[in-house]
């Protein structure tokens, strides 16, 4: 199989590592970190002038034609620089709804104004009790005449605070555990009855908690059926978890970089500590769990577009199990090799293992996906 990039895709590659390694580097990050937004509304008018919002909606909707190796190719290029702006929830989550459950009248709405970076997305999903099965709905969208009235609270909306329009999984049926009778809807953040608290999460995203009371949207907020719109958020977030896999390996690629260097230029007893050969041996494990995760990402990346559910959701379960566990290892051993300045705020690598964190509890950590895996019969089902 061939795993070499096209000549677009090298070009996309190198233009936006460019782009950041001139544009974002630590201090940047933490200028942007401290803007009002929690990040940089200038960088995010490059990304749309590259494309990269309009990347993976179709030429007919609009977009660029990109597929699951675009993203993966953006998505691992700000992982290795720690990048601030909601790309993630605007064109990952929000822009997948858009491509696999709209309509052509909410597709040719919406998709222009998310291409073009005008328009800011969030998956409102995660409630008090869910915990990481996104069955678990207590949010209600009560029908009322040709209305659905929304009522809820969800919690730790990835990019909610600058989000124009959110789209909200709530039940329209059953109970709160029932696969059935969940819809997925797209309301308008600033709606009457809608209140948001954005805040910073520890590896310096922003997300936000918000509150549904009683929010009345239109029939046509529904995307896809909206008495059994499970199938379509899994998809959605298969993706997604494929799109983070993708980060994890710049996260932990810059790493491992960083560890590299520093055991070349810190010295101890004269020589440098690289010489040792136990650090060595650590920085190997580093190197191993560092390609264990590209390969696994490789492998996500190439099911995230297939109509199997569950092949795709077997590759997620793997591609999560593995970057959660990779992840650990590689930021232990960085913080751990680094001794005491891995630690600092003013030090880069804790900034990485902060992230590599926050990737691993997304839509489910290591040991959910593992048991999820092993459930499905394993990777490769008998």
């Amino acid at each position: 199989m061939d795993f070499d990039l096209t000549e677009e895709q090298s070009i996309l590659k190198d233009s936006l590592e460019r782009l950041l390694a001139d544009k974002y580097g630590f201090e940047e990050r933490k200028r942007h970190m401290a803007a009002p937004e929690g990040w940089s509304s200038d960088m995010w008018s490059h990304y749309a002038e590259m494309g990269l919002m309009a990347l993976p909606f179709s030429e007919e909707d609009g977009g660029i034609g990109g597929g699951p190796v675009e993203t993966m190719i953006v998505m691992e290029a700000l992982g290795k620089a720690l990048a601030l702006e909601p790309y993630f929830p605007t064109v990952v989550l929000g822009g997948g709804f858009l491509r696999l459950g709209g309509s052509a009248e909410q597709k040719a709405q919406l998709i222009p104004q998310a291409a073009d970076g005008s328009l800011k997305l969030a998956f409102a999903q995660v409630e008090r009790n869910s915990r990481y099965d996104l069955h678990h709905v207590e949010t209600t969208a009560r029908k009322d005449g040709g209305d659905f009235v929304v009522t809820g609270a969800k919690n730790v909306v990835l990019g909610g605070d600058s989000a124009g329009k959110l789209f909200v999984t709530a039940r329209t049926a059953g109970g709160p555990r029932d696969e059935n009778g969940i819809g997925v809807f797209l309301v308008d953040a600033d709606a009457a009855g809608v209140s948001r608290r954005g805040y910073v999460t520890q590896d310096g995203q922003r997300a936000a908690e918000i509150s549904f009371d009683n929010v009345r949207v239109p029939a046509s907020a529904a995307f896809g059926d909206p008495e059994n719109a499970l199938p379509l958020v899994r998809r959605v977030v298969d993706q997604a978890i494929a799109a983070l896999a993708a980060e994890s390996v710049g996260v932990m690629s810059a790493m491992n970089a960083l560890t590299v260097d520093y055991l070349k230029v810190r010295k101890q007893f004269g020589v440098p500590i690289g010489a040792f050969q136990v650090l060595q041996h650590k920085a190997v494990d580093m190197y191993v769990a560092l390609e264990q995760a590209r390969s696994i990402t490789l492998y996500a990346t190439m099911m995230a577009d297939s109509d199997d559910d569950a092949e795709r959701a077997r590759a997620a379960h793997a591609a999560k199990t593995e970057i959660g566990r990779g992840g650990r290892l590689v930021g232990e051993h960085a913080i751990q090799l680094h001794g005491g300045v891995g630690m600092t705020m003013e030090y880069a690598v804790g900034h990485y293992f902060k992230r590599m964190t926050m990737i691993d509890l997304t839509f489910g950590d290591h040991d959910y996906h593992l048991r999820a895996l092993a459930e499905a019969g394993g990777l490769m089902a008998a």
